[in-house]
């Protein structure tokens, strides 16, 4: 069996906090790196200064030694229901994945699912991914890992959570 990365997966929590409060946390990609297991930083492009669709913004990543940087082009934004983006494929980087936020309210919980698609990536890039970064083999436990921690971040600053 060759070695390749997950093509697409998906974790949902649900957080004791209003939607609101998730949208704000999620939709503001600047504070992806207080709850990413891999992305370290973000900041808008091209005059940008929140999400939008066609807005760029680059997030600077890191896992284990290595580190990487990519523009991503914000593609869905229903406040506050779902923020989705790609990475935009470079020369160096040909592959691109799509990223997703949904959220939908639970009473007075929201309900937060996080996924991840492949929607392009050569046959060499994808085997060279899965063995410098065995984690992308399959990215599950990342997403539950980032939604404990955007779990834990609200729960802690809301008031009577």
């Amino acid at each position: 069996m060759a070695l390749r990365v997950n093509k697409s997966c998906e974790a949902s929590v649900v957080i004791d906090a209003p939607i609101d409060a998730v949208w704000a946390l999620v939709s503001d990609v600047t504070r992806t790196g207080e709850w990413s297991v891999e992305c370290r930083d973000v900041e808008w492009l091209e005059g940008a200064s929140g999400p939008v669709k066609g807005a760029h913004f680059r997030g600077r990543n890191r896992r284990n030694a290595t580190r990487w940087s990519r523009v991503c082009e914000v593609l869905e934004v229903e406040a506050p229901q779902r923020l989705a983006w790609r990475t935009l494929p470079t020369r160096l980087l040909p592959d691109s994945t799509r990223w997703e936020f949904e959220l939908a309210p639970d009473g007075a919980r929201t309900r937060v699912t996080e996924r991840m698609r492949v929607l392009q990536v050569p046959a060499i890039y994808d085997r060279l991914y899965a063995m410098m970064l065995p984690q992308h083999r399959d990215r599950t436990p990342d997403l539950v890992a980032d939604l404990g921690r955007i779990k834990s971040h609200l729960e802690a600053s809301i008031p009577n959570a």
